[in-house]
């Protein structure tokens, strides 16, 4: 953190707080303080090295609601995202490990936030929160439930569902088969997750892996046929096989009606 303030950041922060501002722009205080753009520009400079503000990208900046005693600043995670994701005019998920983490699938939290988005893909650092962008496409977007963070910031979530289809989709990304098999086990059978809207969301967010080898769980789970049928109408005929487990050796019993190899066993 910056250890003393000039005249000059006193004055900006006076502004923020009298203006009640959550961002600033490049030319937000030129007018306001009487500055150039040169100046100002060194002055965010200043305060973004001090972590008295956090850069957003280069001329767009969050500010604390209020100066910071005693230690370097940074926004949440929820207000970092909707800053990022909204000046692009973007939607976003908060989706992987941060989900897994949120319904009680994996206790290990993350150190990163990754997020389902339609607009940007990499790695970013606002402030202390590090992200991971998936661009995906609009249609990969949907089925969320939002949150509101302690300062007040809505995030939008992956809905617990399809999480557990996303764990399947995703597992090369996410690292997550076989965990997902058994969350989705779990799910079932503690009646957290409705059979019918599993099927919906893998039909629309899935691939035909994912309808293979979801398709092939629920079907040793004993799932009312109507819905297997669901899954099987998505299928183009096919003598293809795929492994259970894509990890593994291609090696085990093979079920013909999904086209899944059953390699869960060494």
């Amino acid at each position: 953190m910056k250890q003393t303030m000039g005249n000059l950041e006193w004055k900006a922060f006076a502004y923020i707080q009298l203006r009640n501002l959550q961002a600033l722009r490049t030319g937000d205080l030129c007018g306001a303080l009487g500055i150039s753009g040169k100046q100002e520009r060194e002055l965010f400079a200043r305060l973004a090295r001090g972590r008295l503000i956090a850069q957003v990208r280069r001329g767009l900046y969050l500010v604390p609601p209020r100066l910071p005693l005693g230690g370097a600043w940074s926004p949440d995670e929820a207000s970092a995202l909707n800053a990022l994701l909204e000046d692009r005019g973007g939607r976003y998920q908060i989706a992987g490990p941060n989900a897994f983490n949120r319904y009680g699938f994996d206790s290990q939290v993350p150190t990163r936030v990754y997020v389902y988005n339609n607009r940007l893909s990499g790695e970013r650092a606002i402030g202390s929160v590090a992200i991971s962008l998936i661009q995906v496409a609009d249609e990969r977007l949907g089925d969320t439930e939002k949150t509101v963070s302690a300062t007040g910031a809505r995030a939008f979530y992956s809905s617990r569902a399809r999480t557990l289809v996303d764990g399947v989709y995703d597992w090369s990304r996410f690292d997550s088969l076989p965990r997902a098999y058994r969350w989705i086990r779990g799910e079932l059978a503690a009646n957290r997750v409705d059979t019918g809207d599993l099927v919906q969301l893998t039909i629309r967010y899935g691939n035909r892996g994912t309808v293979r080898r979801i398709g092939a769980l629920l079907d040793q789970e004993g799932v009312a046929p109507a819905l297997l049928r669901k899954l099987e109408e998505r299928l183009p005929p096919s003598t293809g096989l795929i492994p259970w487990i894509p990890i593994w050796p291609k090696r085990g019993k093979v079920d013909r009606r999904w086209g899944v190899v059953l390699n869960d066993r060494e």
